[in-house]
Parts: structure tokens; C-alpha cells; sequence
């Protein structure tokens, strides 16, 4: 039996990818086939390597090489990335894909610990990531990375002098605790602020980034409307927790992003804090703080629930010492993260330049 490339085609447009709706080559994401005899081997293109449906679409193109060509051919698929981008590009920050701004009405709701555990998610999955702390007035970010002594270094980039990101890990991150004593007070009116955030922005060198968390400090001020200034932020994830007084406060974010002078997406809400779960009693759950707040705020602006996390002990401790991530909560924080770009490439691959 003579197999041609057309025919790995015409076998593989029947395997449609689950969020965009079109099969995988009209989106042009097969590529690098390769036949030898019964041996065929070719390069799916997912658009993140946070795809949580990448074992689900490697198994729909074995089964349609078997059903539409032959169950003898051998099949070497290789999964691989593209991250899709914003179309609605800005002559600032020209080489990151995507920009996602985290926020929440009040403080104290657990932003900045999603902010990291989403960016770390998405690192250790393969993504190329950047973490801005634009909480100026309680920066967290250092802390839950263990950067609280990082010092910041220059560097020259096409004859700009510009400020290096600290690596956590794999990830870039720039905080103003990295510019401040701890036990330091930053005591700024509004337009210092926005000053400082700009300099976040404009002077640091990012790089080449698929996807740049912001995390947002409470409310809906000067940051915020700053940062949707600035640059074209991809979509917003608001975190709560299910008390009524923190899901009220959430509305009002909700609301200011969803205004036409704003016009940022809602990718989703995250519930902090959903309930708590005794060591001793696996399986019994208690919900502190209420229930289905977080679930009733994301019908309310039609977006989708990202995930819940617990009232986790490892989770505070993990964070205080500097490791955001342990085995108890980094497929919380997978899952989130899948569901997030999932819902980002949707938004994406909808847009009209």
C-alpha cells in the first residue's frame, strides 16, 4: 500500500480541535510529514504547550491514520507548540504574545498566590513566561518566590539602557520589592504610581514572552486603568473567594474591565479559599467562607469558572518559604492554567485584526 502526504491530510481533516471547532488542517497545525513504507511520522502544532487536551487530540489522529488509511500503519506523532497571540498588537511589548492581567475587588482573596501558581503552571509546561508585580503599595511576588534579596541588574538593549528581570526559575519577574527595603513604606499619590508602573512596562527588558501574568493589586484604580493604557492586555482573570462581601467587591472588577473605555476580556474567575478539606477526613469538605459564589459571579458575566483551590495549610507555607508550588496543590494550579489558555486561544482565534 502506497501512502501519500495528501492522504495523511484527508485523513487528519477529520480530527477537529475541540475549542476551535475546525479541523487540525485547515488551522494548519499538522506539518513535517514524513513517510517511510508503513512508518509515518508528522508534527501536530497545538496553540500552548498548556493544552489539557493534547493527549485527547494525539489519540483522535491515531485512530483517523488507522480508520481512513490502514491499522498497520505506525504513527510517530510528535506534539508540539505554537502559542497563539493577540492580534491587537502595540509598538510596546511587541514580542509578548499575550498579557494577563489578574485581579480582584478587595485584598486579602489570595490574587498574588494565583498569579504565581498560574505563571508556574504555564513555565512548567514549556511556556516562555513573565511575571510583573504591579501591586506597588504590598508587593507579594518576592515572597512567594524567595527573591526577597534579588537585586536588580541593567543591561543595554539597542542602546537602551533597560532593567533586567529576576529569574524564578524559568520565569522572568519584576517587582518594586525588588527596588525597596521590606520594611519600607512606599507612600505615593496616584500619578507616581502610574509613573512606576510605566517604568515596569517600558523599562524592563521582557523579551520574547508567550504569556506575561499581571498581577494586579486590589480595586479598580490608577494600575489598572494604566495598564489597559499602556498595553493591550489579552484578557483578565478575576480571584475571589465565595463570601458574599469578597464576590461584591468582584463584581466591580468584573464591571470595570467589561467597560467599553476598558474592553478587556474576562477568561474566567478562580475561587481561593473554596473550602477546606481535614487531613484526617479525605473526603470531607467544609465550606468556610459559603459556597457557589465564585460559580454565580461567572454566570453573571458569562465567562467560565477556572477552578477552585482549598483552604490548603501547604499552600500558605509553601508560599511564605518561597516554594508557591508543591505536590499537593500544582495540579490545582495545572488545571487552572489549562482551562485559562484554553479559553485565551478560543478568545484569539475570534479576533478580527
Amino acid at each position: 500500500m502506497s501512502v501519500t502526504k495528501e492522504d495523511v491530510l484527508n485523513a487528519l481533516r477529520h480530527v477537529d480541535d475541540p475549542d476551535l471547532h475546525k479541523d487540525l488542517v485547515t488551522l494548519g497545525m499538522i506539518e513535517d510529514i514524513e513517510i517511510n513504507g508503513h512508518k509515518l511520522s508528522f508534527t501536530v502544532y497545538l496553540t500552548t504547550p498548556a493544552c489539557p487536551l493534547k493527549d485527547f487530540i494525539e489519540n483522535a489522529c491515531r485512530n483517523a491514520i488507522a480508520h481512513f488509511i490502514s491499522p498497520d500503519i505506525q504513527a510517530d506523532i510528535r506534539m508540539s507548540s505554537r502559542v497563539s497571540a493577540n492580534k491587537k498588537t502595540t509598538a510596546v511589548l511587541p514580542a509578548v504574545k499575550n498579557i494577563i492581567a489578574v485581579g480582584s475587588g478587595k485584598g486579602g482573596v489570595g490574587k498574588s498566590t494565583v498569579s504565581a501558581g498560574i505563571a508556574s503552571a504555564l513555565a512548567n509546561a514549556g511556556a516562555r513566561v513573565g511575571l510583573m508585580d504591579a501591586d506597588i503599595y504590598g508587593p507579594s511576588i518576592p515572597i512567594l518566590f524567595g527573591l526577597k534579596d534579588a537585586i536588580v541588574e541593567m543591561e543595554v538593549v539597542d542602546g537602551k539602557e533597560l532593567m533586567k528581570p529576576v529569574m524564578a526559575g524559568d520565569i522572568k519577574v519584576f517587582s518594586i520589592g525588588f527596588l525597596s527595603k521590606p520594611n519600607e513604606a512606599i507612600v505615593w499619590r496616584g500619578p507616581m504610581v502610574s509613573s512606576a508602573l510605566k517604568q515596569f512596562i517600558n523599562g524592563v527588558n521582557w523579551g520574547e514572552l508567550d504569556y506575561l501574568i499581571v498581577d494586579l493589586p486590589p480595586g479598580t484604580g490608577d494600575v489598572q486603568l494604566t495598564l489597559v493604557q499602556q498595553i493591550p492586555v489579552t484578557g483578565a482573570v478575576i480571584v475571589t473567594t465565595p463570601q458574599k462581601l469578597a464576590v461584591a467587591d468582584a463584581i466591580r472588577a468584573c464591571a470595570m474591565f467589561s467597560m467599553p473605555a476598558v474592553n478587556v476580556p474576562i477568561l474566567g474567575i478562580v475561587e481561593n479559599m473554596s473550602f477546606f478539606e481535614p487531613a484526617d477526613q479525605p473526603g470531607k469538605r467544609y465550606s468556610i467562607f459559603g459556597s457557589g459564589g465564585a460559580e454565580s459571579l461567572a454566570t453573571q458575566f458569562n465567562t467560565t469558572l477556572l477552578g477552585t483551590l482549598p483552604i490548603e495549610p501547604a499552600i500558605v507555607s509553601d508560599g511564605d518559604s518561597g516554594k508557591i508550588l508543591n505536590d499537593k496543590n500544582v495540579n490545582f494550579f495545572a488545571e487552572i492554567a489549562g482551562r485559562l489558555v484554553r479559553q485565551l486561544a478560543i478568545n484569539n482565534s475570534r479576533q478580527q485584526i
